[in-house]
């Protein structure tokens, strides 16, 4: 399968275009890649999205390593190949065990987790599972969290769904990675 919506070649991008590549470029992703090469073909979807998603990867409440955690739950759920590239190798550096990595893509829940880490698995799978979130599961992370940490992890499941939908339905193509491909 090819992809749908691939790289703009900088001679075609229109000045709306360049300017919201070079949002991008500019701040702490450093590149124009993933989920930003779909969304470069409506620039201004891509500079809203990108400063939604800047906040919540780099500035959540719940800190970088609870934030890939999350990440990765997302991205099991939706089979999305370059979001599991690209955060599966991160999680491993922000102190996510290679086990509970490998457990998640093997869409089994992972034994031995933090209490932190367990309200954020526990959270993640059970909206995207159920659409909803229980009240034990709520509290659970309430008391972690507080209700400004559970906002933004929710903001997390939403904008990560966002870029996998977008990635799947473009088919954009995974990038090199030390992470092993999801089985789908």
């Amino acid at each position: 399968m090819s992809e749908r919506l691939g790289p703009i070649p900088p001679s075609e991008m229109t000045a709306e275009q360049r300017a919201a590549a070079q949002a991008v470029i500019d701040g702490p992703r450093g590149a124009l890649y993933g989920p930003f090469v779909p969304l470069l073909h409506s620039p201004e979807l891509m500079a809203c999205t990108q400063r939604l998603g800047e906040y919540l990867r780099y500035r959540s409440a719940i800190g970088t390593r609870l934030t890939e955690l999350a990440i990765l739950v997302t991205s099991r759920q939706w089979d999305q190949q370059v979001e599991w590239a690209i955060h599966a190798p991160i999680a491993a550096q922000a102190g996510i065990p290679q086990a509970v990595i490998d457990a998640i893509a093997a869409r089994q829940a992972p034994a031995g987790l933090q209490p932190d880490e367990q309200a954020v698995y526990d959270f993640c799978n059970e909206l995207h599972s159920t659409r909803q979130v229980s009240d034990a599961t709520w509290a659970a992370a309430m008391l972690q969290f507080g209700e400004k940490g559970v906002t933004d992890l929710m903001g997390i499941n939403g904008y990560y769904t966002l870029l996998a939908m977008v990635m799947n339905g473009a088919r954009s193509a995974a990038p090199p990675s030390t992470a092993t491909p999801l089985a789908i």
